[in-house]
């Protein structure tokens, strides 16, 4: 069981931290070097310096390379020193988590059914998985419907209790995925962190939802002299900043950001849209302004951010609202800072017991590293990622269709089916099944089914997509287009979907428009190797070998497991 204890903090000028950014960088470099270059293989600075606000990337070595799906981390700070803190720090955090999830000695395989007969009182109540998706269930059906696959089971400290349960932890990161995850010098300080990470995503996730106007913060009321010089830099640039009030309810304050550069949008910059939670409002704003620091690419490179806890924009027009609402001052906002972190954490804790939630979380520190870090989630939070739709019978039904025995799936589905008639995701969960099956026919119709009753764009595009993925399977390429364009009309901002187009249209030899869904993926997410690697081979196709050279070998950088591409590479070097 974790147990909070003292933490008092060593370091307060743009973040709260129980040693200094030059100690966590030592006591980090010198834990990944006595793994050789096996878990990190490079820190570099990224930021262009022209707002003077310091990026780092921390790039994965091959042993991180086997566990993670990340290749590289970005850090953050308004010094050097604090952004190299951060990448380093974001990468121990993510390997320390993938190890501990890949390891099957950390958990116990049960249905819910055996693990309330193996530890009756010491399993995490229903309620709170039930609270987790706030539906309206019965604890019986619960149990019917948890009973119906394996989870992995694991024990987890309730911080606000000072208790322990096991808990199913596959059922979390099928909601969750790995938000949550964090890192620190000490248990307090990753805790507290994974706490405000939680918190900001989970009210980013019900202001998105409602886009209702917010409160605007008075800029002039920033009195914190690092707060200062970081919108100062902004100014200085003409970059144009909002800062909102994205607390609600909440017991620790958070702080919106939103900025572009009037100047160079949209040809070489973007609209930035994030958040920051911290103990204090300072604190909230400085992690906000140096977020957006970290997806900007300075406002003038050209690059592409991958949008996460909030939308991302592309006009003026769409973030009117969010530039409306009454005026307030940064110290108006709650503050629940102390010199001691694990006050902070009581304070937090408590606050949400107040809201009826439950801060849990587990030690995921690997015994290599030695370094504070854990997995944590709130059962009743939100994320703009995750459906508005989600019930304990749709994550049930994903793991039956996708990872148990397709014929056992199908059965289970049918036993599911009786909880929750007429559902809009049993169909589409049956077609997976029964594409697993290799019934592609059956698959098709029961998606084409599933499409007409679901209850959102983002939805019918997944059964779209879907099709067309079942056609993929049997090269029923030019049958496979349609599909997915429909599912990019539904829903624009989903990379795979045009990376499965680009993928049939180089099938049909339409080098040039693959290109442009390949373009379109890595817009959307910059940090994709496939993507890069296939838009080099599309380049190759077309006679632009210089481009393609610099595209494969950026692809190459990021997984050098990329066979195909080093073949394509070599061929166009000789």
């Amino acid at each position: 069981m974790i147990t909070i204890q003292n933490s008092l903090k060593k370091y307060t000028a743009d973040a709260d931290k129980a040693v200094t950014p030059q100690v966590t960088v030592d006591r980090a470099t010198a834990a990944f070097a006595e793994q050789g270059r096996e878990i990190l293989s490079q820190l570099r600075r990224i930021d262009t310096g022209r707002l003077d606000i310091p990026v780092y990337l921390s790039i994965c070595g091959e042993k991180a390379r086997e566990v993670m799906p990340t290749r590289k981390q970005m850090g953050k700070g308004s010094s050097p020193v604090q952004a190299k803190a951060s990448a380093l720090m974001e990468l121990a955090e993510r390997f320390s988590y993938f190890s501990f999830i890949s390891n099957p000695a950390n958990f116990h395989s049960m249905t819910w059914n055996e693990a309330s007969s193996a530890w009756p009182h010491e399993l995490i109540p229903i309620t709170e998985i039930i609270k987790s998706v706030n539906e309206d269930i019965s604890p019986s059906q619960a149990e019917q419907v948890l009973s119906l696959v394996t989870w992995q089971f694991t024990r987890a400290t309730c911080m606000g209790r000072d208790q322990e349960f096991y808990i199913p932890y596959t059922w979390f990161k099928k909601l969750n995925e790995f938000n949550g995850c964090s890192a620190g010098n000490t248990f307090e300080e990753s805790i507290l962190q994974g706490g405000c990470e939680l918190i900001e995503r989970h009210c980013c996730a019900l202001i998105d939802s409602r886009q209702d106007p917010v409160p605007t913060i008075d800029l002039q009321s920033a009195a914190d002299p690092v707060l200062k010089e970081l919108l100062d830099k902004f100014a200085k640039n003409n970059i144009k900043v909002w800062l909102k009030d994205f607390t609600l309810d909440m017991p620790a304050p958070t702080v919106g950001a939103l900025a572009y550069d009037p100047a160079n949008f949209p040809g070489l910059s973007e609209i930035v849209y994030t958040a920051g939670t911290a103990t204090s409002p300072t604190k909230a704003a400085v992690r906000a302004l140096t977020e957006i620091a970290q997806l900007a690419g300075d406002f003038h490179s050209g690059s592409n951010y991958e949008a996460s806890g909030l939308p991302k924009y592309t006009s003026l027009d769409q973030i009117k609202w969010l530039t409306r609402g009454p005026a307030v001052s940064l110290d108006s906002l709650p503050d629940i800072s102390h010199p001691d972190m694990g006050v902070e954490l009581k304070k937090l804790c408590s606050g949400l017991n107040s809201l009826g939630f439950e801060l849990f979380s587990l030690s995921t520190m690997h015994a290599d590293l030695k370094i504070p870090a854990n997995y944590n989630f709130v059962p009743g939070f939100q994320f703009r990622e995750r459906t508005r739709h989600a019930s304990l019978g749709m994550i049930t039904g994903r793991i039956l269709a996708e990872e148990t025995d397709p014929d056992q799936a199908v059965t289970s589905l049918g036993m599911l089916e009786k909880i929750y008639p007429d559902s809009f995701f049993i169909p589409f969960y049956k077609g997976i099944a029964f594409m697993r099956r290799h019934e592609s026919q059956k698959a098709l119709d029961l998606f084409r089914q599933a499409q007409d009753i679901q209850p959102d764009n983002e939805s019918r595009a997944l059964c779209s997509f879907y099709s067309a993925y079942t056609l993929s399977h049997s090269q029923k390429w030019e049958k496979s287009v349609p599909f997915l364009n429909t599912a990019i009309e539904l829903d624009p901002l989903v990379k795979e979907y045009f990376n499965l187009r680009g993928v049939a249209l180089f099938k049909l030899d339409k080098f040039e428009t693959a290109a442009s869904d390949f373009q379109k993926a890595l817009e959307l997410d910059s940090g994709s190797a496939t993507d890069m690697a296939n838009l080099g081979i599309c380049y190759h196709r077309t006679g632009r070998s210089r481009a393609a050279a610099d595209m494969l070998t950026r692809a190459l950088e990021l997984d050098p497991d990329l066979s195909y591409a080093r073949k394509t590479l070599d061929e166009i070097r000789l």
